[in-house]
């Protein structure tokens, strides 16, 4: 059993989330740097990324098309060279944005081989994006929740709200242990009650209004 311990403070709670995917939405219908923003998010908080996972995400591995969707984290770009598979069918907004994304990206002319985020600059589009650059859209993101929250979270902590969600919605925690990569069970355990229980969950990040 790990014995460090997760700052319940540093999880995003549903109003946050709730916040920010609607806040990216009406920006990113006249923002293409908002909406690659609003993937960025997604990635982090909705599906458990590392920031290098994210760098180094390619188009194939955005599996989208097939009737159980994923991300396919390889060897050589997941820690510890433990691949894994995240699903994409806890949550449907999180697909639908991921495919779209990924169409996006292939009207652009991009192949299975190229980045899944990357540089929208006429001068430097397709480039890869690096840590620096990405958790700086993530914060960007997080805007909306005012100074000091945006300062006190990262993108890291986008990884861990995706754990903790994930197991409030009733996800196992052999299932959780496996999308993120933990080495035990008894990491994953860590996460458990670090949400508060203020609002049913229908989909994994898609929260009630109330």
């Amino acid at each position: 059993m790990a014995s460090w311990t997760v700052d319940k403070s540093r999880i995003l709670q549903r109003t946050e989330i709730r916040r920010i995917l609607d806040e990216s939405t009406r920006k990113g219908r006249r923002s293409l740097n908002t909406r690659m923003n609003r993937i960025v998010f997604r990635l982090a908080c909705c599906a458990g990324l590392r920031v290098s996972e994210i760098s180094n995400l390619r188009l194939a591995d955005v599996q989208v098309d097939n009737t159980q969707p994923k991300i396919r984290i390889r060897k050589e770009i997941a820690k510890g060279r433990r691949p894994r598979k995240v699903p994409l069918t806890w949550d449907e907004g999180t697909l639908r944005d991921l495919s779209d994304w990924k169409r996006f990206r292939r009207e652009q002319g991009a192949n299975e081989d190229a980045w899944f985020v990357c540089s929208q600059h006429r001068d430097t589009l397709g480039s890869q994006l690096d840590r620096r650059n990405l958790r700086r859209r993530f914060k960007t993101c997080c805007q909306c929740l005012g100074g000091e929250r945006q300062a006190e979270i990262t993108i890291h902590d986008g990884r861990h709200t995706f754990i903790s969600h994930a197991l409030h919605a009733n996800r196992s925690l052999t299932e959780v242990r496996f999308a993120v990569g933990h080495s035990s069970v008894g990491t994953t355990s860590i996460y458990a009650h670090l949400v508060d229980d203020d609002t049913g969950v229908g989909n994994l990040f898609k929260f009630d209004q109330s």
